[in-house]
């Protein structure tokens, strides 16, 4: 079992962050940040981030992994009281997180213009949906909706089946990736070149639209709409997802010329190089549903262990479809520690993925477990000078929570 590194430098020491955010984008964010040395303070409401609703039999596995590294600090800002804290907490701040519905910072008065008032080199990260202006500002932002508007769903899956959404956080992530980069941008603006803080805009939907591609570009050149192609690629063939002996999946891409030709050498059809209907990538693609099937019928001869092992040989791009059991048996993995295991309360050790990228310099690290609902109030508020008889009375008067109730389970 992997111990916490407590203690340990990272690049982003000395950087502390508010986090008043909600969902996986946020979290996603300061959670690289939070990785590589931030002091991230999640601002939680009385009934903890949303993410520790969501529950696997009885245990807050979304939260433990996207909140280590991380400090809580419950205060119910619907009181005024609470608003105040959070105002005397924002000078000793570099970045400024939040995820409210477009309006509502300011209805709160926490508008950027006072919260620049209070520290002028503060960098304030507003993630929605859709964006703080335009006609759709006001939509919930929820990811869904988001991955099925980007165009992503609609050319995911197969041509006579529906559109494909995608099982994983897909939109926050993606938004959580380009909002860390775009935090880091806006702090070597203040840091090294003397600058003010600034207001980053950052809805789900314009980066899950950007990692789409040139769609618009081909769309206005061809007049086309991308088409759903399953597992097939519309650039190059072959490239596919095969099923082997033993019921599991192979990957197959072989979309350059000497690895396509590499392919039908390998399962002892060297006529097909020269065959018009693949003899070009252009070809290939055209004849794609013939071309998978004799490279389908070769494969579903042998396991899944066996192709991998025979294409590697010939050196042919295949790889196994894993699923998570897979994954974690898999012996690359094992020696990457793509996953380690920490210790844990409820499960005694939980696996939580590496950090994520590796400096060979300033290395990131998990140095604390993800904190309980409001366990850093009172040090926290101590900086400010809240001592225990005034801490006592916020608490009376609902401005600070201790514990309280989380929200309600919700299994994944």
């Amino acid at each position: 079992m992997k111990p916490f590194e407590t203690g340990a430098r990272c690049p982003l020491d000395g950087v502390r962050v508010l986090d008043l955010s909600r969902l996986v984008a946020g979290n996603m964010l300061t959670q690289v940040l939070g990785d590589f040395g931030a002091e991230v303070i999640k601002i939680e409401p009385p009934a903890g981030d949303t993410l520790r609703g969501w529950q696997t039999s009885g245990v807050q596995t979304t939260w433990k992994l996207y909140s280590r590294n991380k400090k809580s600090l419950a205060l119910e800002l619907r009181k005024p009281q609470a608003r105040e804290l959070l105002a005397r907490l924002v000078p000793t701040a570099a970045m400024f997180v939040e995820s409210f519905r477009p309006g509502t910072l300011e209805a709160m008065g926490l508008a950027p213009e006072t919260l620049f008032e209070c520290n002028p080199k503060l960098i304030i990260v507003r993630i929605s949906g859709w964006g703080q202006d335009g006609p759709y500002k006001q939509r919930p932002g929820f990811g869904t909706l988001v991955e099925g508007m980007s165009g992503f769903a609609s050319c995911n899956g197969f041509a006579d089946r529906e559109p494909v959404l995608p099982p994983m956080y897909l939109a926050d992530t993606v938004a959580g990736l380009y909002g860390a980069a775009a935090a880091m941008i806006a702090l070597r603006e203040v840091e090294t070149n003397g600058g003010r803080g600034q207001v980053i805009d950052l809805p789900l939907l314009d980066p899950l639209f950007a990692v789409l591609g040139p769609q618009a570009a081909n769309y206005r050149l061809s007049g086309k709409v991308k088409p759903r192609a399953g597992s097939r690629s519309t650039n190059g063939g072959p490239r596919n997802a095969y099923l082997c002996k033993d019921g599991l999946y192979v990957c197959l891409s072989a979309s350059t010329q000497k690895m396509a030709e590499r392919v039908f050498r390998s399962i002892g059809r060297p006529d097909l190089v020269d065959d018009p209907r693949y003899r070009t990538n252009a070809d290939r693609v055209k004849h794609a549903e013939e071309l998978d099937a004799i490279i389908g019928a070769f494969i579903a001869w042998r396991t899944q262990a066996e192709n991998v092992a025979f294409f590697e040989q010939a050196e042919v791009t295949i790889g196994p479809i894993y699923d998570i059991r897979q994954i974690l048996e898999d012996p690359h993995v094992l020696a990457r520690e793509l996953v380690a295991d920490y210790p844990d309360a409820d499960m005694g050790a939980f696996p939580m993925h590496h950090v994520v990228p590796r400096l060979s310099g300033t290395p990131a690290s998990i140095r604390t477990p993800a904190p309980r609902l409001g366990e850093h109030n009172r040090a926290l508020l101590g900086e400010i000078g809240v001592d225990d008889a005034a801490y006592s009375r916020l608490v009376a008067a609902g401005a600070v929570c201790e514990g309280g109730s989380v929200n309600k389970e919700e299994e994944e």
